[in-house]
């Protein structure tokens, strides 16, 4: 009897400890995986009837804010300027998920962060909530010049500080108004949802960080830097043969430059005026393909950016081009993908890069080779307007070094002062950009529009970085990035430097 009962006690005890593991399993290892689940509307229903945070600009514009309603659902998301700010805020809706900050930030405009939960805990006998506010680096009135700029057409604007990461505008056309996805009304966000799916343009899409381009021209900086790095360029050497075109090894199909004029010259000579014989000879003769291809990476293509927003693309350069076929004496190695090689020094080929990855070379260019980890978020701030969290700044990339960073700014300011961006010019201010033009292979020709720059005080650091893309413009013109993509950049640039 005994024995049996002892029995018992070790199957009761064998069954309670594998309760006590399944329960903790669930409970604790496998919590995030069930909240996150979509038919578990549990977590959702909970965070739609508690108050949540609102999302505010720099300059104290407020972005998002959740309202009370007397219905199933307590609170409802509101936008108050509509699309002006979708790019950054994104939606919040209890049927079709999240998006931008509210997805990003959920944890700490709902309130459970350590942080603010231990705010919650301290004020026990008072009535404190603990969602938190999420300040953003964005700034309302640079997102209304980068709309107003880039009006109705198809593209994207992306402005930074090179100095911390701090994202000041990003502005992406077509946009979405979230209010009509946040709705409660189950029906009409749906329906809305349908709509922007269907729209061509992808209003959904933001393009300013979410998807990649050709980057055209704007990309011969980079091969500038690849020249520089392995130090086969500098800027008195080499000199490149002032032609109309140059045909790179194993073909007969030559790069020409813009309406067949004839450039060449030294490193900065070539930059001012764009000059596609010269870049294609750099990276094919000078470079070879591995200095490229580093350089690419250096500044963060083939790698996700780290911007504190969700789904961001990655820009790419190519890995492989083929095997050495040929050693030039006093070249570099001739490889059996040259011309493919020659092409991507010019932004064109398999070179794609999103505006945000453009803006960040620029920064880094500007910021004495140091690229900085992008971010939207400044502070988390609790319901008291106390400060629980402040966005650390942080290298990303260390792109170029102090020495290339410095020839590289001198070459983008002679784009300003002597040659194809001489419209970005800012009374009182030192400016570099580069223009570009990617041509889409179509016929007729059709071209996207690019221009990276940045400004700041003569002698100092520069404050600000953009870049513009202007998509699908007719022709194939080189001056296509400069007389659309540049007006809208020097606008963004204008307001950010306060430049009257």
């Amino acid at each position: 009897m005994r024995r049996q009962i002892a029995l018992l006690g070790v199957v009761i005890l064998i069954c309670y400890v594998a309760l006590f593991v399944r329960f903790n399993q669930i409970q604790v290892f496998q919590a995030d995986a069930l909240n996150e689940r979509t038919d578990n509307t549990r977590q959702l229903q909970r965070d739609f009837n508690e108050p949540r945070g609102s999302i505010i600009t720099a300059d104290g514009a407020l972005a998002a804010y959740s309202e009370e309603r007397r219905a199933t659902l307590r609170y409802q998301r509101i936008y108050p300027e509509a699309d002006l700010l979708s790019a950054v805020t994104g939606f919040y809706s209890f049927n079709l998920g999240s998006s931008g900050v509210e997805r990003s930030y959920n944890d700490e405009l709902a309130g459970r962060t350590t942080a603010l939960k231990l705010r919650e805990l301290t004020g026990f006998f008072s009535d404190v909530s603990s969602e938190g506010d999420v300040i953003l680096t964005v700034r309302k009135d640079l997102q209304q010049v980068a709309r107003d700029s880039l009006g109705d057409r198809q593209g994207a604007v992306v402005a930074i500080d090179p100095r911390d990461g701090s994202i000041l505008s990003m502005w992406s056309w077509p946009p979405f108004d979230p209010n009509q996805l946040s709705t409660n009304d189950s029906t009409a966000a749906e329906a809305a949802k349908r709509f922007l799916d269907a729209v061509p343009q992808k209003p959904l899409l933001i393009r300013a960080y979410q998807d990649n381009y050709f980057p055209g021209s704007t990309f011969k900086i980079v091969t500038a830097a690849a020249g520089l790095e392995s130090r086969t360029v500098t800027t008195a050497a080499p000199d490149y043969p002032v032609v109309t075109s140059y045909t790179p090894p194993l073909t007969t199909s030559a790069i020409s430059n813009f309406g067949g004029s004839s450039c060449g010259g030294t490193l900065i000579v070539i930059t001012a005026r764009s000059c596609n014989s010269s870049f294609a000879q750099m990276a094919v003769e000078q470079t070879g393909p591995e200095p490229m291809i580093a350089a690419a990476e250096r500044v963060g293509f083939n790698d996700i950016p780290p911007i504190d927003l969700p789904d961001a693309a990655t820009s790419i350069y190519p890995v492989d081009f083929g095997d050495v076929v040929e050693r030039p004496p006093g070249l570099a190695p001739v490889y059996s993908d040259a011309p493919r090689l020659a092409q991507t020094a010019i932004g064109q080929n398999d070179v794609r890069a999103t505006p945000l990855q453009m803006a960040l070379v620029a920064a880094g260019v500007a910021n004495d080779g140091d690229v900085l980890a992008p971010h939207v978020m400044a502070e988390i701030r609790a319901r008291d307007g106390s400060v629980v969290e402040r966005y650390e700044p942080r290298v990303w990339r260390q792109a170029f070094s102090p020495t290339d960073a410095a020839t590289l700014r001198q070459a983008m300011i002679g784009v300003v002062t002597d040659g194809t961006a001489q419209n970005m010019a800012i009374p009182g201010f030192e400016v570099g950009a580069k223009t570009g033009t990617a041509q889409l292979g179509t016929t007729p020709p059709r071209s996207h529009g690019w221009m990276i720059a940045f400004g700041g005080r003569p002698g100092e650091v520069p404050t600000v970085a953009v870049a513009v893309i202007v998509e699908n413009l007719p022709g194939a013109s080189s001056e296509t990035g400069g007389s659309t993509a540049g007006p809208v950049a020097r606008a963004v640039l204008s307001a950010a430097l306060g430049a009257g």
